[in-house]
């Protein structure tokens, strides 16, 4: 039960702190902030450009991030951050990043689609609605981005990638791709209720997560992918899962898999 209940202790103790560290973010992040009405919030954006971005005239794909702090720069990073810069530009991928920072003690209220009945939570759509009806039209104004569902991504880890699951049932028309890790599955059993009920599910998942994470989660993934292949043919390959040996819940889990998860979901 205490594994299980890390990423509430993570929302009220961890993510509001950072090591005094140098940053590390690349020349290609940048920032800027959004008013979010649906949150009644103005909210800080990170964005990644691919290196030759300015000197290109091509469109890129986008894949939309949570919690922002943790993806590009140590210095904002409570437990190490992702590499999502270095790994990306290590790659040459020609895709765009977004990183939507979390609202810290609001994080779980905005990353949970159903309430907790000891937890709370539960406003996801009012997040995932300033992603769609806010923060999308302003990037694809703002940058060269593929506007279609197949090059448009939605990835986290935890709560968010919970929400990210929950993204592509709630809006299967925007987001064809997914990649969810370490899921907080257990937060709420209607998100199974859920798959178990929506139309034919048709976008693209990656699963990863560590079997030391918590007593549960290593069953809870295999419960939704079983779903899953119950409510389309497994045979078209639509989602894949990662279950890495020994692997904890924590930043080194979900950034040595990050290269793997797009690279298999394509972009």
């Amino acid at each position: 039960m205490i594994k299980k209940l890390l990423p509430v202790l993570t929302l009220f103790f961890i993510f509001s702190h950072a090591y005094a560290q140098e940053r590390t973010a690349s020349k290609q992040v940048s920032t800027f902030t959004i008013e979010a009405p649906q949150l009644q919030a103005t909210k800080k954006i990170w964005v990644y450009l691919p290196e030759n971005y300015a000197t290109s005239k091509k469109n890129f794909s986008v894949i939309y991030m949570h919690d922002a702090q943790n993806l590009f720069d140590a210095k904002t990073s409570y437990s190490g951050e992702w590499n999502v810069d270095e790994k990306l530009d290590s790659l040459k991928a020609q895709v765009i990043v977004i990183g939507i920072e979390h609202g810290n003690e609001k994080r779980m209220e905005e990353l949970t689609p159903f309430k907790n009945e000891k937890y709370g939570g539960g406003k996801a759509d009012h997040y995932l609605e300033f992603i769609v009806k806010t923060l999308k039209p302003q990037i694809d104004k703002t940058y060269r981005t593929k506007t279609r569902k197949k090059n448009t991504i939605i990835m986290g880890s935890s709560l968010g990638g919970l929400a990210s699951y929950y993204a592509v049932l709630k809006y299967p028309e925007i987001f064809g791709k997914a990649g969810v890790f370490s899921p907080s599955f257990w937060f709420t059993k209607d998100i199974y209720t859920l798959t178990e009920k929506s139309k034919k599910i048709k976008s693209k998942i990656y699963f990863l997560c560590g079997d030391a994470e918590s007593d549960d989660m290593v069953s809870d993934l295999n419960k939704m992918e079983y779903l899953l292949n119950s409510n389309r043919c497994y045979c078209l390959n639509l989602n894949k899962k990662t279950i890495v040996k020994n692997g904890k819940h924590n930043e080194k889990l979900w950034r040595d898999g990050f290269v793997d998860a797009i690279l298999w979901l394509g972009y």
